[in-house]
């Protein structure tokens, strides 16, 4: 058989896979539904972009009309008291108006951006935190480090809330225990004709496993409410939607990490791992060549869903005034914002509450819909 034909059948089992996914995922009306509503939002988002950026916007979502204050949607404008730059584009107000006059409308659009771009941004951070961490403890788990090693570097990894939260002369002492403890065990080593083999000596040379040391480290990070932790972080930060981001993804890798760490305990028994591994293949080549592409299933999934709670985290720090700064609009400020009014102007609050729920909603289906369409056992039931 020639390389020719090895390739065209290669070809047609990737589009037989393909094929059975989209059957499995068409067949399930929910997750079409949310993937519909997904696109929808990803267009809305990138038109909103177009339309409220730049120095002139066709809809300028910062435009102060304080005449028009508090109109309800679809309210025509008052041309009257009006100059052109000021009047709506569309000739109304689509959503109405806030209590300084800015069109609703224009504001979520813009708001749609933001939320678009945190969801994407923040869970990319996630996954590949989550994808380093998670095959380092799969393929490298039976590996041991010095337990004097491990304490060093955990030393030198609180050097930096060290420096934030006590002195500096604290961090100082902090980082030169790590360095010490980092050199120590080599140290000991030398000295065995001095010292001989005491039980301290013996109890820095015992190892910890790097499975244990990165599962470890997840745990502690799971113990902490997610939320909160990202609140206390952003209230040392300064007010920016880049800090919202990184943050977001730095406290939310742990499901990425366990999903990859799970699938790389089974797969590194496989017999293509261990081909691979007599053919003198580099350890880095079998991770993300061979094995990656075969765990990615349950962390697009795992992806997938964690957007629409990046994008609820976003929602809640910029409702409690921890978010993205004025004057950007965001789908939280808007709410947030609105719930002085919420008797007398109630679509300041019940329009972006549902855009934040019916866009969760949709992550959230389309997310189940790939759940079942990737795995093999609920695809057969």
């Amino acid at each position: 058989m020639n390389s020719a034909s090895l390739l065209s059948s290669s070809e047609k089992t990737d589009a037989s896979r393909f094929s059975r996914f989209w059957k499995t995922f068409r067949a399930n009306s929910l997750a079409v539904t949310g993937l519909g509503i997904f696109l929808l939002f990803f267009c809305v988002a990138l038109v909103g972009l177009l339309l409220t950026s730049g120095p002139n916007p066709p809809l300028d979502p910062a435009q102060i009309r304080l005449e028009e204050k508090l109109l309800p949607p679809l309210s025509e404008p008052d041309t009257a008291k009006l100059t052109p730059e000021e009047q709506p584009l569309l000739g109304l107000y689509l959503f109405g108006t806030d209590d300084l006059g800015r069109d609703v409308f224009a504001r979520m659009l813009q708001g749609a951006w933001v939320s678009l771009t945190v969801g994407f941004v923040a869970v990319g951070i996630a996954v590949v935190i989550g994808i380093v961490l998670g095959g380092l403890a799969g393929y490298f788990g039976t590996v041991t480090l010095p337990f004097a090693f491990c304490l060093g570097v955990l030393l030198l990894a609180g050097l930096a809330p060290s420096l934030i939260f006590v002195q500096a002369s604290a961090a100082a002492v902090t980082a030169l225990l790590g360095l010490m403890l980092i050199f120590l065990r080599p140290l000991l080593q030398g000295s065995d004709r001095l010292l001989g083999r005491s039980p301290q000596v013996k109890r820095l040379d015992r190892g910890i496993s790097v499975d244990t040391i990165i599962m470890r480290f997840v745990d502690i990070m799971l113990c902490f409410p997610s939320f909160f932790l990202v609140l206390t972080v952003i209230a040392l930060l300064p007010a920016s939607i880049y800090n919202i981001m990184v943050v977001i993804g730095l406290t939310s890798w742990m499901g990425a990490a366990r999903f990859v760490r799970a699938e790389f305990l089974s797969l590194r028994e496989q017999d293509f791992v261990t081909a691979a591994k007599a053919l003198g293949l580099g350890n880095a080549r079998i991770i993300f060549q061979h094995m990656l592409p075969n765990a990615v299933a349950p962390v697009l999934v795992s992806a997938t869903i964690g957007i629409a709670t990046a994008i609820l985290t976003e929602a809640g720090l910029s409702f409690l005034g921890f978010g993205v700064p004025p004057p950007q609009a965001t789908w939280g400020n808007i709410l947030s914002e609105g719930k002085r009014f919420i008797f007398d102007a109630p679509w300041l609050t019940l329009i972006p509450g549902l855009a934040i729920l019916i866009v969760v909603l949709a992550f959230n289906l389309c997310g189940e819909g790939l759940r079942e369409a990737l795995n093999p056992r609920l695809r057969s039931s």
